[in-house]
C-alpha cells in the first residue's frame, strides 16, 4: 500500500457521505477507516447544526472534531462538547430579512438556535424535508429573535433556490452571507462565515494545513471549502457551480463516490 498523500479528509454529510436514507455504506466506512489507519484524520464538515448532526456521528462511532452549522460550530463528538460557536447578529439579520422581502415578497422562515440542544423553529409555510430531524413550529415572529441564532433559513413560494440565493445576495450581500446548501435550503449566515472558516479552525487544532487536505462535497456551500483545501472532489450528483470549481468529479453519494477516490489514493 502506498502512503496516503493527505493528512486530512474533509467530507460534507448530505449528498456526499450520506446516502438518501442517511446511512453510510460499508465500503465508504472501510475506506475512511483505512485512511485513518494510514495516519490521516477524517473530519465531517456540514451545514447541519450540532443537534441535527450528533445522532449521525454517534451512529458512525465518530469521536473526533466536526464542523457544523456551515462553519459556525466546531464540535468534539467524542466529548459531546461545543468548542467554538459563532452566532448571527439578530438585529442585522432582521434588517437583511426585511430588505430581501422588500425585493422578492414574503418568505417562509426557519431559524437554527445556538447551542448543543438548539431548536430549529419553522413557520407554518416553511417546507420541511421529510425525516427524523426535530423542528418547532412558531406563530409569533418575535419568537425567532428571542434567543441567539446560528442561521436563518428562507424559502420563496415561486423562486427557485438558485434564483432566491442570487436575489438575496444582490440585495443584502454586504450585510450577511447567503448560501444554497441543498434542495429547498437557502441560508442567511454571519458575513464571512463559511465551511472554510470552521474547517481552518478545526484543522489548526489538529495540526493540519490546507495543503494537506482533500475535501468532498456536493453543494455551492462547499465552494469555500474547496477553495481552502488542496484538492476538492465533487460528487456526480453535485450542483453545477461546485463541479465548475472542483479538481475532480467522482461517483455519486449513492455509488460510494468518496470510497472510489480514497481507494485509488490508498493504492
Amino acid at each position: 500500500m502506498s502512503p496516503f498523500p493527505y493528512k486530512l479528509v474533509a467530507t460534507d454529510l448530505d449528498g456526499t457521505l450520506l446516502r438518501a436514507d442517511e446511512s453510510v455504506s460499508e465500503r465508504t466506512r472501510d475506506a475512511l477507516a483505512a485512511v485513518v489507519a494510514a495516519g490521516a484524520a477524517h473530519i465531517v464538515v456540514t451545514g447541519r447544526s450540532v443537534p441535527w448532526t450528533r445522532h449521525i456521528l454517534d451512529d458512525l462511532g465518530y469521536e473526533g472534531l466536526a464542523v457544523c452549522g456551515q462553519g459556525a460550530q466546531v464540535y468534539h463528538a467524542g466529548e459531546h462538547r461545543l468548542l467554538t460557536s459563532v452566532t448571527l447578529d439578530r438585529q442585522l439579520a432582521g434588517l437583511a430579512l426585511s430588505k430581501i422581502e422588500a425585493e422578492v415578497g414574503p418568505l417562509a422562515l426557519a431559524a437554527s438556535r445556538d447551542g448543543l440542544d438548539g431548536e430549529v423553529l419553522v413557520s407554518s409555510d416553511y417546507r420541511v424535508q421529510e425525516g427524523p430531524l426535530p423542528v418547532v413550529l412558531f406563530g409569533d415572529p418575535t419568537e425567532l429573535w428571542s434567543a441567539p441564532l446560528n442561521k436563518l433559513y428562507i424559502q420563496h413560494p415561486t423562486l427557485s433556490d438558485d434564483e432566491l440565493t442570487r436575489a438575496a445576495r444582490q440585495t443584502v450581500g454586504s450585510l450577511v452571507d447567503v448560501v444554497m446548501a441543498g434542495p429547498g435550503i437557502v441560508e442567511i449566515l454571519p458575513l464571512g462565515l463559511t465551511k472554510a472558516t470552521g474547517l481552518s479552525l478545526a484543522a489548526r487544532r489538529l495540526g493540519v494545513k490546507a495543503a494537506e487536505t482533500i475535501a468532498f462535497g456536493d453543494m455551492p456551500n462547499d465552494i469555500p471549502m474547496f477553495g481552502w483545501a488542496a484538492r476538492g472532489v465533487a460528487m456526480a450528483n453535485a450542483h453545477d457551480d461546485l463541479k465548475a470549481v472542483a479538481d475532480e468529479v467522482t461517483a455519486s453519494n449513492e455509488e460510494d463516490g468518496i470510497a472510489v477516490v480514497l481507494e485509488r489514493l490508498l493504492g
